[in-house]
């Protein structure tokens, strides 16, 4: 393949990407152990055999420990971001060059009690807030930028308060 660098010919890691709502429709997101100040929705891999909605609805119970969720919409298609290069080296091995993920927009059923960032057996978040869908890409990584703002394009009519 002329022109392109090795990273440009690793795959994409194929995973999902789930913007919670509240009733007031204000938007989850947990600040990463990893890097303090680098909030973000949940998200993660697709197992093998696994369908995109059931992941989005594991990654829900595993990064914040709770399963009070019901799928209002699924993104029409994929998403994708590539990973900045001294990232690439050290994530998933650097077997994958970013991620393609399928996004869903759930509704929050429970309490905020309910939701319990030391359940996991491996923590991914400190923090977190409920955050007006507005102020969601301003706090997210740089390289996820763009890929958040797809997202928010793509939900934002639907992610209203609840009646």
């Amino acid at each position: 393949m002329s022109g392109l660098t090795a990273a440009q010919t690793l795959p994409y890691r194929q995973g999902v990407g789930i913007m919670l709502i509240d009733a007031a429709a204000r938007v989850w997101v947990g600040e990463r152990i990893s890097a303090p100040g680098a909030w973000q929705m949940p998200q993660g891999g697709i197992d093998r055999g696994e369908s995109a909605r059931t992941a989005a609805l594991r990654e829900l119970k595993e990064e914040i420990g709770t399963n009070a969720a019901e799928v209002m919409a699924e993104s029409r298609g994929w998403f994708s971001y590539d990973l900045p290069p001294d990232l690439r080296t050290k994530t998933w091995g650097g077997r994958y060059r970013g991620q393609r993920q399928r996004w869903f927009l759930c509704r929050f059923r429970g309490q905020d009690s309910d939701i319990d960032l030391a359940h996991p057996e491996h923590p991914e978040f400190s923090a977190w807030r409920w955050v007006p869908i507005d102020e969601l890409v301003a706090l997210v990584v740089p390289f996820k930028r763009a890929l958040y703002a797809e997202v928010v394009a793509e939900f934002r009519k639907l992610a209203v308060p609840a009646v």
